[in-house]
């Protein structure tokens, strides 16, 4: 008997289930594709590239660490009377009143009298918890809140699912780098906000199905009171 070569072997027909299954592969992917583009869209066209001073007063004004010149516009926001009290969420924890003092010279008096310190904050989820522990604790009922354009959706998002009782006013700080070039002509600006996004679209999904009653990850604040040792947040006369 003759034994074919390799390449002489009669190869077997793709079946149809096989090319239909393909094509539904490349079909869903397509579709994955588009509708993350369109997100993104709607992402970007969130974000202001301008700062706006906002139109009315709250009660609090809540800043989220991170980014360049929050807290101090913060404080500004503060000095002109737009909150009663300031609330500076996610501090180091290794961060002293006296450091925040050391880089906000102007603001001395307001420092001891109406600013507080969250250090236990270690992300948005958090900052939320927090923000929403001293709103509470203060019997706000409205809030300013001030972090980086690019973070805002998300922040207003977790905030307005922690206490969707409380008004938010975004305050978006826009950073020099986004002043001087589009965010399509920097790689880092663009990893940034596709990172971001992925945050946000991750935020979003947890919070429609916490409100369908399917908590898959249950903040430590979230737990019941006799759980926890109540926390409030430092002054900043504190160290």
């Amino acid at each position: 008997m003759t034994v074919q070569p390799d390449d002489k072997l009669p190869k077997a027909p793709v079946t149809a289930p096989s090319r239909w299954l393909g094509a539904a592969v490349v079909a869903v992917l397509a579709i994955v594709f588009v509708g993350a583009a369109i997100g993104f869209v709607g992402f970007l066209s969130q974000l202001r590239g301008a700062e706006i001073t906002p139109d009315r007063k709250a009660d609090g004004i809540v800043v989220l660490t991170g980014g360049s010149s929050r807290v101090s516009d913060a404080m500004e926001l503060l000095a002109a009377g737009y909150g009663k009290r300031l609330l500076i969420s996610g501090v180091h924890p290794t961060n002293a009143a006296s450091d925040i003092s050391r880089s906000l010279p102007d603001n001395q008096s307001l420092l001891r009298c109406c600013v507080d310190l969250d250090r236990s904050a270690v992300n948005t989820r958090s900052n939320a918890a927090e923000a929403r522990r001293w709103a509470y604790e203060r019997g706000f009922k409205s809030l300013i809140v001030v972090t980086s354009n690019y973070h805002m959706p998300r922040a207003i998002l977790e905030l307005s699912h922690a206490m969707p009782d409380i008004a938010l006013i975004p305050f978006a700080v826009v950073g020099d780098k986004w002043r001087d070039e589009p965010w399509w002509t920097s790689g880092a600006t663009l990893r940034l906000l596709l990172s971001e996004y992925a945050k946000y679209v991750a935020a979003e999904v947890r919070v429609r199905l916490a409100d369908a009653g399917l908590e898959l990850m249950p903040e430590l604040a979230d737990q019941p009171a006799g759980s926890l040792a109540p926390r409030r947040p430092a002054t900043a006369q504190a160290n």
